[in-house]
């Protein structure tokens, strides 16, 4: 992994000039696709929502043409796909056709007959530090093209480059969007237990480029949250030990303190549309849930209770919100308006629950249940049915969702010896059906990690 420090505000504003200038063109190679081939045969799928789906079988050729991003391009790719538990990519020494045989036409014949379900393959060509990039996805057994698409971009966009391929490819099999071109935002943590240095980092999706956004000398940062544009954070910080909730924009490291409350502020949020922060404020002992606007700076408060009501998120409509209280005498969920009016209680099990996260499709809420002397993950629908355990250890916290509603993302603590070793702190993925549990890369200890939308 490569660690790079906090870069300036002027060279953070230099990428994301070119960020935005990254993909130029992306046109189809092809007419709409069908369900079924000429032949008659079904296209290959997944079915994303079964229990246990086995990994397609799927040869990730090297584009043709300039070889070394060719072959980076489509190592990144199958990486993508490999992770997410929904491929398995054949080992490229089994091949028989070579990146430049196989053209526009490959040898169907030649890939069954390592059974290969589907192929990509493609071109890519380099003018100066601009490159050309093509890829087609086939059909091996139908024999037909699925998908096909160029992108243009500089040699530094590599790497989204192929997400985005990872992510069309991921989508046309699937029927569901990637999450591939994203990042995540997360607290790293270094330094003894009784001194942790917190300080905000971000990385691609995949660990790479990461970087550190906050001076853990000056700030401890902590829960950190994406904006539905993915370049503006909102967290809570303690500076001269008084916590607050704060704005941060990733492209020029500008931040700013949101509002001026007289008490403490933390657990912030974006509503889905990006014009507000839903946040609690404690003072005197209780904590409510506010709702700022951010153009007029103007806090309405959402719950009236003597209860500690916190960790609000609005469903994507936005005209509901969950929270977690304790207002019912243990720490429980519930569902309110986003005017505050309609109070329910959702969470039906026993235990406490905390954390709750809505689903980017609307359909779950993800959340934090502490029972038995466990911490789990798990997943219920918003009437508080279906409830599913997808993970539990000694200390899983605070999930998050990709942004295709399908994948979530939690942190993961190892308990302490009695010589006060251990308690690392892990980054850690598994989809909705409870498998595909992974641990995420990173360079220090991780914990509070936020997923962003896919980026512009």
């Amino acid at each position: 992994m490569r660690q790079k420090a906090s870069a300036s505000p002027r060279a953070l504003l230099r990428r994301s000039l070119l960020r935005s200038s990254l993909l130029v063109v992306a046109a189809l190679l092809m007419a709409a696709p069908v369900a079924v081939a000429q032949t008659g045969k079904i296209e290959p799928r997944i079915d994303v929502t079964q229990g246990n789906p086995q990994p397609m079988p799927i040869a990730i050729s090297n584009l043709a043409g300039d070889a070394r991003l060719g072959a980076d391009i489509s190592r990144i790719v199958a990486d993508d796909l490999e992770r997410s538990g929904l491929f398995k990519p054949i080992d490229p020494k089994a091949f028989v056709q070579t990146p430049d045989q196989i053209g526009t036409a490959p040898r169907f014949a030649d890939w069954r007959l390592i059974n290969a379900q589907a192929l990509v393959s493609g071109a890519v060509t380099l003018q100066g530090n601009q490159m050309r990039v093509e890829f087609r996805l086939w059909d091996v057994f139908g024999e037909a093209q699925m998908e096909g698409q160029v992108l243009a971009a500089g040699t530094d966009g590599l790497r989204r480059v192929a997400h985005k391929i990872a992510d069309a490819i991921y989508k046309r099999i699937t029927s569901e969007d990637g999450y591939f071109d994203t990042q995540l935002v997360f607290v790293a943590e270094s330094g003894p237990a009784d001194n942790r240095r917190k300080q905000l980092a971000i990385m691609d999706q995949d660990g790479f480029g990461y970087r550190t956004l906050t001076d853990p000398q000056r700030v401890r940062a902590i829960t950190p949250r994406f904006s539905p544009t993915a370049r503006e954070l909102t967290y809570m910080a303690y500076v001269n030990d008084v916590p607050r909730v704060y704005l941060y924009n990733i492209d020029t490291g500008q931040q700013e303190i949101l509002g001026n409350f007289s008490g403490m502020t933390f657990a912030p949020r974006f509503t889905p549309d990006g014009q507000k922060v839903l946040m609690s404020f404690a003072e005197n002992g209780n904590s409510e849930i506010y709702s700022m606007d951010l153009r007029t700076r103007r806090a309405t408060r959402l719950t009236d209770s003597p209860a500690i009501d916190t960790s609000p998120s609005a469903s994507p409509d936005g005209t509901k919100i969950v929270f977690n209280s304790d207002r019912g005498g243990v720490t429980a969920l519930y569902v309110m308006n986003a005017d505050g009016s309609g109070v329910q209680k959702i969470s039906p099990g026993r235990g406490r629950y905390n954390t709750p996260v809505w689903s980017p499709r609307g359909d779950y809420i993800a959340f934090t249940k502490q029972e038995g002397g466990q911490f789990q993950i798990g997943v219920m629908r918003p009437d508080g049915t279906g409830e599913k355990i997808l993970a539990q250890s000694y200390l899983d916290e605070g999930p998050t969702w990709a942004p295709n509603g399908r994948v979530l993302m939690f942190f993961r603590q190892q308990p302490t010896d009695a010589q006060g070793r251990g308690g690392s702190s892990r980054l850690v993925s598994v989809d909705i059906t409870g498998r595909n549990l992974r641990e995420v890369t990173t360079p220090t200890d991780a914990s509070d990690p936020a997923w962003s939308p896919l980026i512009p």
